[in-house]
Parts: structure tokens; C-alpha cells; sequence
């Protein structure tokens, strides 16, 4: 997609009460494209003006590249088709930019007055600042999280839930209305299996903890493991008595303890009331670590948006009937499925033994989610190793109607896939014994380590934070801990893998999570310097670096529109960074507090202050809190 493209969508996406005056990209590239209208006769996608910020400040501060791809069209020189285009816009740009200049073989370099690109500053700074607001009349549900109950959170868990959270935030900042939907895993044979080992066990429900129930997950396991194939080698090559009485011992006490956990799904399936009670006390111990580990991220995640597998139980066999009564499910050897035009594979929607399946579950959870909860679009922040599933479950979807909305408009259905996160070895992130990563101790690791920076850096006499007492730099060292392993997991494309690497994560320099705080606070310190501040003072960026500062903060909108757009929150990183960059570049270049000027000063003061808002606000996004001193 082009960036002309991007910056006519998150126009379009904006307010229709008129043109936003902070708005510059937008406005050129609707004067352009008019003017090729105009001179060339040109219209639609074809008067695409390919307008682009400019890599090089020396040549202006926008370049139009649209004269090379109309010259095969048309069969005219470029410089010539760039040449009729910019006499057709001189007068409407004249407000905005400075005559247009042609360059090489028809590039058309854009710099914009020095005036204008104050009022757009000026205009974008307001509580918005641009962000479009549809205020409520489009609602999206984000499945995030999606922990299985009587289990520990792991490695994998942290990225469904910030990558969640973070295109939640995305939405509501936007002014979606937001669905936040946490699809547990706590219906079925897994659980019921569970419970019934610890009641065998006489385990006390009302006291036991997360890693209680994590190991007696996996004794469950072993108690209902069957090993009939060893037992048949043995019974047929004679491996001695001993053996096959142990083998057959393993048999039985499996075979008892598989059926004790189907009689305790039967059980929790027929509403027993002391079953019901138990399996919710599982939950509670669950969920309780759930929460606490949200919080500890930064994560919106409340009971209000845990809507698990038990949830859709009630719907799962009129999920399997509309399929069947629509003549696109069959029967396949006792089994239910549905086959696909382009594809080998069918979905599997009920097994031959009658149990429905996660297929089934999710099939319900669209229809609610697009016919009942009113979504638009809806998506699932899953392992992108679940590719293939969310395809046929998609489509199947499409197939029997299931995206049509009340208002007659179709879904998006998107899957949102991430990779994993790696070890050094490049190796899924495991502990020494081969474990899984609890995400509880990792996220400890990470706060003790960022601790230990902010405790380190205080000890210099020159350090805002000297002095500081020990709880608060307790509480900035767990911002810069969590911060760096968010911003290490958001600020890459999520469908690739990444490397855990603390001692990078945490640094103060690179593109990191702490460095982005320290620049925010570093602004915070100038503005406190500062003291009072005119906030409706002239803004004149007239030097390259304050133009190149000012050119950024105007880009913020249409970033936040186009990140959410694609599901991208890596945008909202590599657009911080950016900006944070061009700080720093002004910074150095351009006095604030010592200005000798008092117009400039004041002119620079705000400059600073909607630098700070922007990165706050993109810190927010990405559920990151941005400390005033580091």
C-alpha cells in the first residue's frame, strides 16, 4: 500500500466536518491528485499523486512520485506529465507549500511554508491530538489471552495478551466500541480430569494454589495414560511375568481413572451442584494469577471479559445442526464435517463419539460475536502456528452466513498470528530443565533487572533520580522492566519469532522499551525547568531539526490509523522511536531553556510539550507507563 493510499485512509477516517488543519500530508495529496485530474484527465486509483515524506530534507519535505507510473499510461515524457500537474496545482498548493520543484525524471519535491506547518501544529494540539474518533458507532471483539484453566501462564500467554490489549487499546483510542474477549479453556475432558484426580486425592479445593493445580494437571495426565500398544508387545513376545503384571496394573488404573473423569464430566454437564462448585473454585484459583499477571503488564483484562469454552457449551449442538440442515456439513464415518471447495482438509465439527471439538467452539463464538455482540471486525490474537484453523474456520463461517451482521454488512474476520519467543539458542524459550517459562517468573526477571538499572543510574550525583527514596525507584524500575519486554514483543511484525534477550531489552540506548521513557522523561525535566508555559504561543519551526520534529509529531494520526487498521502494532513502535529520534536530533541542534529569543523559547517550549503528549500517548497505546523522571 502506498503511502499516498495510507494518508488518504486515515483522512477518510477522520471527522467529515471538513478538513483537519493539522492534516498537511492530506491536503497536498488531495490538491495533487485533483490537479492530475485536471491536467491529465485521470481519475480514480490511477490518479494516485505517490506522495511520500521525503528521505532527504534537502529536496523539500514531501516528493511526488507519480509522474513515472502515468508516463507509460499515457505515453508522455514524465517531466512533462510532472510539469502539467504542478501548473495545475500551483494555486491551491500556494497556502500550504512553497512552489513545487521538479527533479530528475519527473519527481515532484514539496516543502512546506513555515507558516503553515505552525497552524498544523497549532491545530493538532487539542485533546485529540488528531487522532480520528468514530465515537462510538464501530465495535470490534479481540479474542486475547485465551488461558486454559488449572494451568500456569507460560511464555506463549504473554504475547496473545499484549499483542490483544495493545490492538484493543488501538480501537478504543480510536473510539471503537471494544469487546475484549478471553476465551478460557475450562470446559471438557481436560478439566473434568483434573478435578476428579484431586478429589480422589481428598484434596482441600478452598486452599490450593495455581502451581498446585499446574501439577496436579500433569499427574492427571500420567494417571489416565494408557500404554495398550506396550502392553499387546508384551503379551505377544513373552517379556516376562513382572512386566506384564505391571503394564496390566497401568491398564487398569488408567482405564479406572479415564472413566472417574468422564463420570465427573458428566456430572459438571448435568449441573451438579457440588461438582459445579468445585470446578469453579479452579477457576477462581486461575484466574486470580491471571489477573494479577494482567495487572503487573499493564493489560485491561477484567472478569467482565472471560467468556471461556463453557460459555458456548449450550450452542455447540445447534452450531453442528445449522451446519448439517445448510447441506454444507456431512457425515463421514460417524463424524460431522465440512469440506471446502479449494482444500484437501475438511473441519472436523463433531467426532464420531459425538464430542464436539475447539472447531465447534469457535464457530459458535463468531456467530455471537458478529450476530449478537454487533462486531465489524474480529479478531483472534492466536499462535500463528493456528493459521490453517482460523482459515477453515473462517470460512466456514463465510460459507453458512455467519458474518452477515444485523445491518447487513459483512465481518472482517482476521487472525492476528504471532511467532514465538526464542531462547539464545534460537530454540522456543524453555528453562534449563526443559520447562516452559512460567510468564510469572519472567516478568520478575524483567522487574528485578530494570530495578537494578534504575538503583544503578541513581547512584550518580547528576541523576534526576539521586536522592530519590527506594519505593519510587522500586516503581520505575518495574515501568522500565515491564516496558522493556512489551515494547521487545510489540516492536517487531508479530508473525515472526524473536529472541528473549533481557540485557537487551533493558538498555537505556537502541530502540528499546527504556529508551523511549527516558525520552519522555528526559522532556518532562525541560517542561518542569521551564516553569510556566505559554500554551498558546506561536509555533515557528523554521530550522531543519524543528521542522523534522514538527513533520513527525503531524505523522502521529495517520500512524494510529493505519496501525489499527492492519493489525500492526509494531507501527506504533517504529513510529515512537522515530519520534523520540527526532527529538533528540532537535535537542541537540535547537536551545530551548537558553534561547535567547523569547519567541523562539516559547515557540520550542510547545514543540516539547506535544513531543511529550504524542509519546505518552503511544506509550499508553502500547500499555506501557511512561514515569515523569528517570
Amino acid at each position: 500500500m502506498s503511502e499516498t493510499k495510507s494518508m488518504q485512509r486515515g483522512a477518510d477516517a477522520r471527522s467529515t466536518a471538513g478538513d483537519q488543519a493539522w492534516d498537511i500530508a492530506g491536503a497536498l495529496a488531495r490538491i495533487l491528485r485533483d490537479a492530475i485530474g485536471a491536467s491529465l484527465g485521470v481519475a480514480g486509483d490511477d490518479a494516485d499523486p505517490a506522495l511520500r515524506s521525503s528521505t532527504n530534507p534537502k529536496f523539500g519535505d514531501y516528493q511526488a512520485n507519480f509522474a513515472m507510473a502515468l508516463s507509460k499510461r499515457l505515453g508522455r515524457p514524465p517531466r512533462e506529465i510532472a510539469a502539467s500537474v504542478v501548473e495545475a496545482a500551483r494555486g491551491p498548493i500556494a497556502a500550504i507549500a512553497e512552489p513545487p520543484e521538479i527533479a530528475g525524471p519527473g519527481f515532484v519535491n514539496i516543502r512546506v511554508r513555515t507558516g503553515a506547518l505552525g497552524a498544523a501544529l497549532a491545530a493538532i494540539d487539542c485533546p485529540s491530538l488528531g487522532v480520528p474518533d468514530v465515537q462510538g458507532t464501530r465495535t470490534i471483539a479481540v479474542d486475547l489471552c485465551g488461558v486454559n484453566v488449572a494451568k500456569q501462564m507460560h511464555v506463549g500467554h504473554l504475547r496473545a495478551t499484549i499483542i490483544g490489549d495493545t490492538i484493543a487499546r488501538l480501537h478504543e483510542r480510536m473510539g471503537w466500541r471494544v469487546w475484549r474477549e478471553n476465551h478460557l479453556g475450562d470446559w471438557g475432558l481436560p478439566i473434568a480430569m483434573v478435578l476428579a484426580s484431586l478429589r480422589r486425592r481428598g484434596t482441600d479445593l478452598g486452599a490450593i494454589t495455581l502451581a498446585d493445580l499446574n501439577a496436579a494437571y500433569r499427574a492427571a495426565q500420567a494417571e489416565s495414560a494408557d500404554d495398550e500398544a506396550g502392553l499387546a508387545a508384551v503379551r505377544s513376545t513373552g517379556a516376562g511375568p513382572h512386566r506384564l503384571i505391571e503394564l496390566e496394573a497401568q491398564h487398569s488404573g488408567a482405564a479406572a481413572a479415564a472413566e472417574d473423569a468422564r463420570r465427573t464430566l458428566r456430572l459438571l454437564q448435568s449441573g451438579d451442584g457440588a461438582t459445579v462448585a468445585d470446578w469453579r473454585k479452579l477457576i477462581d484459583v486461575t484466574m486470580h494469577e491471571v489477573f494479577e499477571t494482567a495487572k503487573t503488564l499493564g493489560v485491561d483484562l477484567r472478569p467482565e471479559h472471560s467468556r471461556g469454552e463453557s460459555f458456548y457449551r449450550d450452542r455447540l449442538a445447534a452450531t453442528v445442526d445449522a451446519f448439517v440442515r445448510s447441506g454444507l456439513a456431512t457425515e463421514d464415518q460417524g463424524a460431522i464435517i465440512v469440506r471446502f471447495a479449494d482444500r484437501e482438509r475438511p473441519l472436523l465439527i463433531r467426532k464420531s463419539d459425538g464430542a464436539f471439538l475447539y472447531a465447534t467452539t469457535d464457530l459458535a463464538a463468531v456467530q455471537f460475536r458478529v450476530q449478537e455482540l454487533g462486531a465489524e471486525r474480529v479478531v483472534y490474537c492466536v499462535d500463528a502456528r493456528q493459521r490453517d484453523h482460523f482459515a477453515d474456520v473462517f470460512d466456514a463461517c463465510r460459507m453458512i452466513g455467519w458474518t452477515r451482521r444485523r445491518d447487513g454488512t459483512d465481518a472482517e474476520l482476521r487472525h492476528a498470528g504471532f511467532g514465538a519467543v526464542l531462547g539464545a539458542d534460537k530454540r522456543p524459550l524453555k528453562t534449563r530443565s526443559g520447562e516452559n517459562f512460567t510468564l510469572k517468573a519472567l516478568l520478575d526477571e524483567a522487574v528485578e533487572r530494570g530495578t537494578f538499572e534504575v538503583r544503578r543510574r541513581a547512584e550518580d550525583p547528576q541523576a534526576p533520580t539521586h536522592g530519590m527514596g527506594d519505593a519510587e525507584l522500586a516503581r520505575i524500575g518495574r515501568a522500565v522492566g515491564i516496558a522493556a519486554v512489551k515494547y521487545a514483543d510489540l516492536s517487531s511484525d508479530i508473525s515472526r519469532d524473536y529472541v528473549f534477550d533481557l540485557d537487551r531489552m533493558i538498555s537505556f540506548e537502541g530502540d528499546t522499551g527504556p529508551y523511549l521513557l527516558y525520552a519522555h522523561a528526559r522532556i518532562c525535566a525541560i517542561l518542569a525547568k521551564a516553569g510556566d508555559m505559554d500554551a498558546h504561543a506561536a509555533i515557528a519551526p523554521d530550522v531543519p531539526e524543528e521542522r523534522a520534529l514538527a513533520l513527525a509529531i503531524l505523522r502521529w494520526p495517520s500512524t494510529v490509523a493505519d496501525a489499527a487498521h492492519a493489525l500492526e502494532p509494531n507501527r506504533i513502535c517504529g513510529y515512537l522511536f522515530a519520534l523520540a529520534g527526532a527529538f533528540s536530533g532537535f535537542y541537540q541542534a535547537c536551545p530551548v531553556l537558553r534561547a535567547e529569543d523569547p519567541g523562539v523559547r516559547a515557540s520550542r517550549l510547545r514543540l516539547c510539550a506535544l513531543t511529550r503528549r504524542v509519546l505518552a500517548d503511544g506509550l499508553g497505546i502500547l500499555g506501557i507507563d511512561a514515569p515523569a523522571r528517570m
